[in-house]
């Protein structure tokens, strides 16, 4: 599992002209679900998210998790993270799980970063969807699950 969070001062995500999920400051994050992801993939980058130290204090750039900041999250499917271009000139999406399996561990993902009491909003599983971020900083992060089943 990959995920891409960039840390913003507000983001919003809109589906065919209608704006469906918004935050304040927080993070977006841009969730791609491999073949061989589970759930305890989908757990661990919950937690390594919402503890990432990546909000500033009064005295450090990066000392403040989205835990302690009461932050808002924007969770956005996008299977084009695992494409793979080191061949030709058009990506593949051979390691990306098949839309049945990668549907339910995004949900299942939502549901752990909810559980740890932060306001999650989402986009709309495969969707065509636009998504607008004021990127904070900028700070963009590509965090992996573990992959053991390889």
């Amino acid at each position: 599992m990959k995920a891409i969070i960039q840390r913003v001062a507000n983001a919003a995500v809109s589906v065919e002209g209608k704006v469906i999920g918004s935050i304040g400051q927080g993070l977006v994050i841009f969730i791609g679900i491999e073949i061989n992801d589970a759930p305890e993939d989908a757990s661990y980058l919950a937690r390594k998210i919402t503890n990432a130290r990546i909000f500033p204090s009064d005295t450090h750039n990066f000392s403040l998790s989205a835990l302690d900041t009461k932050s808002d999250i924007l969770v956005i499917s996008q299977f084009t993270l695992l494409g793979n271009t080191r061949k030709g000139r058009r990506p593949s999406f051979t390691s990306a799980a098949s839309p049945k399996k990668a549907y339910e561990l995004y949900n299942f993902f939502i549901q752990e970063v909810r559980n740890a009491g932060l306001k999650v909003e989402t986009g709309v599983f495969q969707k065509y969807m636009m998504v607008e971020i004021h990127n904070d900083g900028p700070v963009t992060l590509l965090i992996e699950s573990p992959n053991q089943r390889i």
